[in-house]
């Protein structure tokens, strides 16, 4: 894996920001993940050090002490240099239903028409891609999905809604993303997962990791409608498949 030219600069006292070339792609954040996981077991462990990678950047968060940022960054050009050879942890592909029922994709027939495709194309075109999570956050476990179909690219709302039911199916620009939970929101809403994959009385909250991929199947309301008590009561197994890191 090739090596890129790094910025690093501080983020306030406590933190400290690596950025990569700012694009969107796939090998940039295995290097990134490739970093983090060498910083993770051989230099940073039992330290304080949190470590948010997302996109085109690794936030590395000490929650004990102020950062001597001179003293860090030199070392942290030194690991990266040294980062070669890190096994990568065991990534999954996660299975996740979603019903596109016109109750739950509230903004589906606006889609269709601002795309000029019908809404069984729109589904079609939507569960036929692999998804790359490319980083969590805006909400606790709000995934952003790279890889969406040029032909589902559309803006997000000119107006964002005060309300955004939990596990609405969105699409917004180049990306599509599950709502964990209830909120504000500007994405365009097509269905809806049953799905919790936060849920923060556990000790690992997030279902899924930066790096995981995620690919989503249609379902009935009837099966959405068990699927939703399943997943209340316990039972509900997500399918998830080991794939090569």
């Amino acid at each position: 894996m090739k090596s890129y030219p790094l910025s690093i600069r501080p983020y306030g006292i406590r933190a400290v920001l690596v950025e990569w070339p700012n694009e969107v792609d796939e090998e940039i954040l295995e290097d990134i993940l490739q970093f983090y996981q060498y910083l993770k077991y051989h230099c940073l462990k039992k330290t304080g050090w949190e470590m948010i990678p997302a996109y085109n950047s690794l936030t590395l968060v000490q929650n004990n002490n102020l950062v001597d940022f001179k003293t860090f960054s030199t070392k942290l050009k030194k690991w990266y240099g040294e980062k070669s050879g890190t096994v990568p942890e065991q990534r999954y592909l996660w299975r996740l239903p979603v019903c596109y029922d016109l109750d739950f994709g509230i903004d589906l027939e606006d889609v269709s028409k601002k795309l000029r495709l019908s809404v069984p194309e729109i589904i079609e075109q939507h569960t036929a891609h692999v998804y790359r999570v490319y980083g969590i956050g805006f909400l606790p476990g709000f995934m952003y999905l790279g890889g969406l179909s040029e032909s589902l690219e559309i803006p997000r709302k000119a107006t964002p809604r005060l309300k955004v039911a939990k596990g609405a199916v969105g699409l917004a620009g180049k990306q599509t993303g599950i709502y964990p939970q209830e909120s504000p929101g500007g994405w365009n809403i097509i269905g809806n997962c049953p799905v919790s994959i936060f849920n923060a009385k556990e000790e690992g909250p997030c279902l899924v990791s930066v790096g995981d991929q995620i690919q989503f199947y249609s379902i009935s309301r009837a099966e959405y409608d068990l699927h939703k008590i399943e997943g209340e009561v316990g039972i509900y197994k997500v399918e998830k498949l080991e794939i090569d890191a």
